[in-house]
């Protein structure tokens, strides 16, 4: 505890004010340690519950933590740059797979899906107060049924980053432990630290979370577990049957454990689901439309547990109210009437996505792809290779965006790629990269 500043406070309220001011005004910079609750007591000249009930205030703000025998100290601030901002810009000429967009090609026409929704629209307008579309409930739930996905409530959100941070920020308090995969979605482990929630990392191959990493992270306490079904963001994994038994037992022993599924795969994806879903008492399976049916439709299907979808509800109605109508009937329309093929598009993304990881293997170079629009290339040095690589003509997106202790890899949309690109960008990534040892991401 620096000597330049002691903290004061008649009240458990006073006390942590006191902190959070000091904090805010760069007296307590990040990791300094605060004196035990006792030695806090005598300073202040109140008792030891009052100081205790201070650091508690002050752990659930997420201004501190407490790690054992280093005592409570001041949190690490959320990182003042996205993971997203960590990117390479493409000079001109330079081929960019760095973005994760999918193939605008793929994406449906939507003249008909808006005309329809503005009909709706005018025969009955949404106004302050209404449901989510019963229409686009149905069909969500129909095609939710049709996975093996067990019954549960419905609601909509605007993505599955909005419906991620409703649950997680409803169900947890600051400084909890949080299950991530890693790597993971960058946008997530982002969301974490917002939230003041401490990343537990699983790593991942390509049939998902590792048996022994979910094992580890539940065993350290995680109170929330977060997988990504198919189409992993950033290594392409897929939870295969026989994961999702052996990951479906250790959460059985949890059952206390919030456990979120992100689906966004569905519409684009061919692998079938094996839903985690139903486990444990508390539980949420998140489907975006963003990939399958363009970004800017900003929807997501969710289902879970009564007292969790009740907590995402709620939030939703103090924030945002309502997603918009217009959109959920739209994309109903695209629903009910086919408007993505499926398999046409998985199969598009898949020729791609294995052709490239093929191609690696023949030069030399791993890789992964297994599900998605990305492939994932372990390197000795992401600066290095992202440096080589954009002097042939290349952009990827730097690893560090999605990792947490797992070794540097490089992230190559394929959305934009034709057959005819692969043997070229095989050719410049092999020459850019060292293939390294061991069949794991880190």
């Amino acid at each position: 505890m620096p000597g330049k500043y002691r903290i004061t406070g008649e009240t458990a309220s006073e006390i942590a004010a006191a902190v959070e001011s000091a904090v805010s005004g760069g007296l307590l910079p990040p990791g300094t340690p605060l004196p035990p609750v006792r030695e806090l007591a005598g300073q202040a000249g109140v008792s030891p519950g009052t100081a205790a009930a201070a650091y508690r205030l002050l752990r659930e703000r997420g201004l501190v933590e407490t790690a054992g025998r280093r005592g409570t100290r001041i949190r690490p601030r959320p990182a003042t740059t996205a993971r997203e901002d960590i990117r390479i810009e493409a000079p001109p000429g330079v081929r960019d797979l760095s973005q994760g967009n999918p193939d605008a090609a793929l994406l449906p026409p939507l003249h008909a899906a808006l005309a329809a929704a503005a009909r709706a629209h005018q025969e009955r307008p949404a106004m302050y107060g209404a449901q989510d579309d019963a229409d686009l409930l149905a069909l969500a739930a129909a095609r939710l049924r049709r996975d093996g996905v067990p019954p549960g409530d419905l609601a909509i959100t605007s993505g599955t980053l909005d419906a991620l941070e409703r649950v997680l920020s409803g169900a947890l308090r600051p400084g909890d432990p949080v299950a991530v995969e890693d790597p993971g979605w960058s946008a997530l482990l982002d969301l974490v630290t917002v939230l003041g929630l401490r990343p537990v990392p699983m790593r991942v191959d390509d049939d998902g979370p590792l048996p022994d990493e979910l094992a580890r992270a539940l065993r350290t306490g995680v109170r929330a577990v977060v997988v990504t079904a198919r189409a992993q963001n950033p290594t392409g994994a897929a939870v295969t049957a026989g994961r999702a038994a052996a990951l479906r037992e250790l959460l059985a022993a949890r059952p206390d454990v919030l456990l979120v599924e992100d689906d966004h795969g569905d519409g684009f994806v061919d692998l079938p689901l094996h839903p985690l879903a139903g486990v444990t008492s508390r539980w949420v399976l998140v489907r975006s439309t963003a990939k399958a049916y363009g970004p800017d439709l900003r929807l997501a299907p969710v289902t879970g547990d009564p007292v969790t979808l009740g907590r995402l509800r709620g939030r939703q109605r103090l924030a945002v109210g309502w997603v918009s109508h217009l959109l959920q009937r739209a994309v109903a329309h695209l629903m009910r009437t086919g408007a993505v093929d499926t398999a046409a598009v998985a199969a598009s993304y898949r020729e791609r996505r294995d052709g490239l990881v093929t191609a690696l293997a023949e030069r030399g170079v791993r890789a992964h792809g297994r599900s998605g629009l990305n492939v994932w290339v372990p390197v000795a040095d992401e600066s290095a290779a992202i440096t080589r690589l954009l002097a042939r003509g290349w952009a990827a997106a730097p690893g560090a965006r999605n990792r947490i202790r797992t070794p540097p890899a490089l992230r190559l949309t394929v959305s934009t790629l034709s057959p005819a690109d692969l043997p070229r960008l095989a050719d410049d990534l092999a020459a850019a990269v060292r293939a390294p040892s061991g069949g794991r991401y880190g």
